[in-house]
């Protein structure tokens, strides 16, 4: 009784920290959707002053009329749905090849890959410019997308999830006369879903948030990502806070849509990140 007692005690204080945590995470959320519903010129800054008054959505008709941020949403998730599709793709294969075939040198190329895993986007941002505006990939989607297709970490997971089918049911396989690609389609794929859910997730996540490249290859508005489309509008509209906080909300639905419906795939991903040493 008493073991029951103290862990019943301990729970309730996890969940009213839990509580506390979600609370302050959620409050600027709140703030700044109740802020885009306010009348052009009220400042927000004040907390009386957001909550009391009038109420409107006349805010979002005319962030819609001074910036093509629809397009900027259509642009952002084309660009991820292309890049993680891409990312998949090149992930398993690689990591198929690398867990499964056996050629010499696949350990050396193993580990050339994971070790791009500590090489930062800064370090080579400049000769991945030089590069695209050498193949005259500049301002395109092309362009774009490419530098995102590479993921050491898809490669890592994907590995370390095709290592654990075991040998003897690809040779079987090989038996039966399969070719390599046959091999990776009907038996890899179907028991890597999890896996693949989870670098799915993540590059689809990381390439929505992505700035720095699209910022440095995108010098088209139509053409322009969220979250560079974003900063540019509130850099415009300085002055005043509700039209920027209208923009923030519109940028963020369809990321909050997509972890409503994911959120267990979520969870699961970064649980399956976490690799065991």
């Amino acid at each position: 009784m008493k073991t029951k007692k103290k862990m019943t005690v301990g729970r309730a204080a996890l969940y009213i920290i839990v509580y506390i945590a979600a609370l302050f995470w959620i409050f600027p959320v709140i703030w700044m959707l109740v802020s885009s519903l306010k009348p052009y010129g009220t400042p927000v800054s004040i907390l009386s002053k957001v909550l009391t008054g009038v109420f409107s959505l006349d805010n979002y008709a005319v962030v819609a009329k001074k910036a093509p941020i629809i397009k900027w949403i259509f642009n952002s998730a084309s660009v991820a749905i292309a890049v993680t599709i891409g990312t998949l793709m090149l992930t398993s294969l690689a990591a198929y090849a690398i867990s499964k075939l056996k050629f010499k040198g696949r350990t050396a190329i193993f580990l050339l890959i994971t070790a791009g895993m500590m090489v930062p986007i800064e370090s080579i941002i400049i000769p991945l410019y030089q590069e695209m505006a050498e193949l005259k990939l500049l301002n395109t989607y092309v362009g774009l997308m490419c530098p995102s297709l590479a993921a050491p970490i898809g490669v890592l997971i994907m590995k370390r999830c095709y290592d654990g089918i075991p040998d003897e049911l690809i040779e079987a396989a090989v038996l039966d006369g399969a070719n390599a690609f046959e091999r990776w389609w009907n038996i890899c794929i179907p028991v890597s879903k999890s896996s693949m859910a989870a670098v799915g997730i993540f590059t689809f996540t990381n390439s929505w948030n992505n700035f720095l490249w699209p910022f440095l290859s995108i010098t088209s508005e139509k053409m322009m990502t969220l979250p560079v489309g974003i900063p540019q509008f509130q850099g415009a509209n300085l002055s005043e806070f509700t039209l920027p906080m209208t923009a923030s909300v519109i940028a963020s639905v369809p990321a909050i849509i997509v972890f409503l419906i994911f959120q267990k795939q979520i969870i699961r991903g970064i649980a399956m990140t976490g690799i065991k040493g």
